[in-house]
């Protein structure tokens, strides 16, 4: 796939994060234009949620600049929407679908929100355009976690965003509904430019949509098209040990990348717009 034309939707220069004493990337650049289908890949700790909430304005830079949309990242922004990671809703939970997309429009703000006029229409169509019409009045706790994902994925498309950022959406759920997800976000970048930035994993279920991959290692990245990245060359230099990149089938196997059990320590977890299904705040 070619890489589309168009401008900068986000931008990272030379830019930074440290916990600590712990620097989870140092003197990242990174340009991502409009349209594009931007994978992030690592293994756990290296900072792929951390670079989500620095992009929804949740948490900043050590050093460098980072601007989305032309701008600083703003928390709560319309032009950003975010989609978690598919996780287990309380099945009492006096929530439906379609009050689960609203949030989408006022999640952010706190205390009780009036209805804005044309907030249902705005609702509707986005359930429509992730076809769960049929259970969007349906408590979600109730709801199968591929429905409730299609629902977060209406959520984050209810305010027409210029940018999607993924946090692990695939996770949990089966392959049926991984394809589900992917068709859903890829089609909505097709239809109207919108920008995709998908942390990750698992590469292959995205692999056939992707046009470039960011990928985090300990002490170092690199960003490319997914041949350029994903060999068994640039991973044993990110890694600094031997690594091999195997293709089977369209499908990628990377075999010897170290594992890194104590990596998680020191950075957060799943970056989320606060006030979503009842959540109190940024993590």
């Amino acid at each position: 796939m070619s890489r589309p034309d168009g401008p900068n939707t986000l931008e990272l220069d030379s830019a930074s994060l440290r916990y600590g004493h712990r620097s989870l990337w140092e003197d990242l650049d990174l340009r991502v234009r409009a349209g594009e289908f931007v994978a992030v890949l690592g293994p756990n700790g290296v900072g792929k949620t951390s670079l989500l909430r620095v992009l929804l304005g949740l948490a900043q830079l050590s050093s460098g600049r980072v601007s989305v949309l032309g701008r600083p990242p703003r928390r709560g922004s319309p032009l950003v929407g975010y989609v978690p990671q598919q996780r287990a809703v309380d099945p009492g939970l006096p929530l439906r679908g379609r009050d689960l997309v609203h949030l989408g429009l006022d999640g952010h703000r706190w205390g009780l929100v009036r209805p804005a006029r044309g907030h249902a229409a705005l609702v509707g169509a986005a359930i429509e355009e992730v076809d769960a019409a049929d259970y969007a009045d349906a408590p979600v706790g109730l709801l199968s976690g591929g429905e409730q994902q299609r629902l977060r994925v209406a959520q984050a498309l209810v305010s027409d965003p210029a940018l999607l950022l993924c946090d692990e959406p695939l996770l949990s759920l089966d392959l049926s509904y991984q394809r589900v997800v992917v068709d859903l976000l890829d089609g909505r970048r097709r239809r109207h430019g919108t920008t995709v930035l998908f942390v990750t994993h698992e590469i292959n279920p995205i692999l056939p949509v992707v046009d470039r991959v960011l990928y985090l290692a300990p002490g170092s990245w690199a960003v490319g098209a997914p041949d350029e990245v994903l060999t068994s060359e640039t991973l044993s230099r990110l890694y600094g040990t031997s690594v091999d990149v195997l293709r089977v089938r369209g499908r990628v196997i990377v075999v010897g990348a170290p594992a890194q059990p104590d990596a998680a320590r020191g950075e957060p977890g799943h970056a989320h717009q606060p006030a979503h299904e009842g959540d109190g705040g940024a993590s």
